[in-house]
């Protein structure tokens, strides 16, 4: 890897609790607590501590590991309680010293990766019946407030110091876009002259208030503050259908081979061509014999192929996305038998109820989702040997251009894509849409006529004719095509780009969490730059030095 390349390399978002630095995480039958307790001197990177449980990219990665095993070692929770180990403090968000000394780009996917760990909570909520309870027991403030939030309910202690808060517009200069102020509006309904008066104010609100606004949905005695937290809990574990019985499953550690220019894994292949700035995926579909009942599924574990790949998937994305800044245009394909695809397919239909099978269908739409919304070009590349089918279908969906290769004198070699039940929304992106219903604007016709080839393995003229490809050149033509395609791609301007393929990926409706992802890409994006917030004398440079932030007063 280049050197800049190696110097990121180092962050691995593959963890375990027998490692962890900053939770603790417990289980008592239904309830799970996850109690924040930073260690201030295991910063990520060199130059800040964590103090007063603020937390950086490697708290987050604690975070979601330790929600995952949650989801698919203890099917008996039914509620997490995240709360804190430290006194009068619950988090204080963000570290701000990290983000003081952090590049922009570093800063950008790490709200990023909040975001997506944050939203997952309230996925697991309404999707696997997994509840999560904000036990605030001191000063919450900022992306500590934000993971609040993200609970299904917040209680906060009634002790006349704890308050909540979302102080970064008069600390910070910049913006609680992590979702912080999309949460107080679009879940929690505060009234919007309320959210501008609790946003711009550093000390938050405690007490009845925060009831009152809305910030929070009980405030509790500190004498009392425990019993309520267990009985709530428990009233909320009694809303779900996760299984008391379950037996769970041990997510192993996602094995994988770092070369040079390479990222191997059992199922998933990412190989990098730096001089021309593309790494090229390959997603291979399940081959041997694979379990179709539950029995054979929860013997086969983590190494069950669609959690397997899943995991392996997400983790490449991750470590691309922090790690591989200059690679700017992914180049998806595919590898194998579509019809092993199909079956996984049918298999995790036939089961979709079972909490496992429903665990692991969640796990591979939230990970499809953060290829949608992964700052890199997408071309999807349908060649000899591909199986675009059903779920590896979302893969080429979820791309900004696809290519298909033509054959029309060798019918047998011929590439086909095959659409699948999966595609009519079983995955869909953060709009609540499908990808299918994302391409044709939930428009019927076009609809109806992509449903009525469910099935069929298409060509590249029948899937270009059903507008399922954007284009569909001959062997003649294909290479020149393909090459001029992803040279021009690479020559443009990665932020135009960006701009460009995050609003056309989600032109369907608008919801909470596309509006948090707006707010962080355009808004929060480009505060971070401004010298108000990151110039010599911006808010977030001075933080901590006792000098006063100076502010160009211009309005832009």
């Amino acid at each position: 890897m280049s050197d800049a390349a190696t110097a990121v390399a180092a962050v691995d978002y593959r963890t375990h609790p027998t490692r962890y630095r900053h939770w603790k995480l417990s289980f008592e039958g239904a309830v799970a607590t996850l109690a924040a307790d930073f260690d201030e001197n295991a910063g990520l990177r060199p130059g800040y501590k964590l103090k007063l449980n603020s937390y950086d990219l490697g708290v987050d990665i604690e975070l979601n590991d330790a929600i995952n095993r949650v989801r698919f070692e203890h099917p008996e929770v039914r509620t997490v309680v995240v709360t804190s180990a430290k006194e009068k403090v619950f988090c204080s968000g963000a570290n701000i010293f990290m983000l003081g000394v952090s590049s922009h780009a570093w800063k950008v996917n790490f709200c990023k990766f909040t975001n997506e760990t944050r939203n997952g909570l309230e996925d697991s909520s309404a999707n696997s019946g997994l509840k999560f309870l904000a036990a605030v027991n001191g000063a919450c403030a900022g992306g500590g407030y934000e993971l609040a939030l993200a609970c299904d309910e917040i209680i906060l202690v009634d002790d006349r110091s704890s308050a909540v808060s979302l102080p970064e517009v008069p600390l910070l200069g910049v913006l609680p876009g992590t979702g912080g102020l999309t949460r107080v509006t679009d879940k929690r309904k505060v009234r919007h002259d309320l959210a501008d008066l609790f946003c711009t104010s550093v000390e938050g609100v405690r007490g009845k208030k925060a009831k009152d606004w809305r910030l929070v949905d009980d405030i509790v005695k500190p004498a009392q503050f425990a019993a309520k937290v267990q009985e709530r809990a428990l009233q909320l574990a009694a809303q779900s259908d996760r299984p008391a019985d379950g037996k769970g499953v041990e997510l192993v550690q996602v094995e994988r081979t770092v070369e040079a220019d390479a990222l191997r894994y059992a199922n998933v292949t990412v190989e990098i061509d730096r001089a021309k700035r593309t790494a090229t995926w390959t997603v291979k579909a399940p081959t041997g014999a694979q379990p179709t009942d539950i029995a054979g599924i929860e013997a086969a574990g983590a190494a069950w192929y669609p959690l397997a790949m899943a995991r392996e998937l997400e983790d490449a994305i991750l470590s691309m996305r922090t790690n591989e800044l200059d690679i700017g245009t992914w180049l998806i394909k595919t590898s194998g038998d579509a019809a092993a695809v199909l079956a996984m397919d049918a298999t995790l239909a036939a089961h979709q109820n079972h909490w496992l099978v429903r665990e692991t269908t969640g796990l591979l739409r939230r990970t499809f989702s953060r290829l949608d919304v992964s700052s890199r070009s997408l071309f999807a590349l349908i060649e000899p040997g591909s199986c675009f089918a059903g779920t590896f279908l979302e893969l080429a969906l979820a791309c900004d251009r696809s290519y298909h290769l033509a054959l029309p004198d060798d019918e047998a070699a011929a590439p086909k894509l095959t659409v699948g039940e999966a595609n009519f929304g079983r995955y869909p992106m953060a709009t609540g849409q499908s990808r299918l219903g994302r391409r044709f604007y939930d428009e019927q016709p076009a609809m109806d006529a992509v449903r009525a080839a469910i099935g069929q393995p298409l060509d590249a003229d029948a899937a270009f004719a059903l507008g399922l490809v954007t284009s569909n050149p001959d062997d003649i033509d294909w290479a020149d095509e393909v090459r001029i395609a992803i040279e021009e791609r690479v020559s443009m301007s990665p932020d135009a780009l960006t701009g460009l393929e995050a609003n056309l990926r989600f032109n369907g409706p608008e919801n909470m969490f596309t509006r948090v992802f707006g707010r962080l890409t355009a808004w929060q994006n480009w505060i971070f730059q401004r010298p108000n917030a990151v110039g010599e004398k911006g808010a977030l440079k001075v933080y901590g030095k006792g000098d006063k932030a100076a502010f160009d007063w211009n309005r832009v």
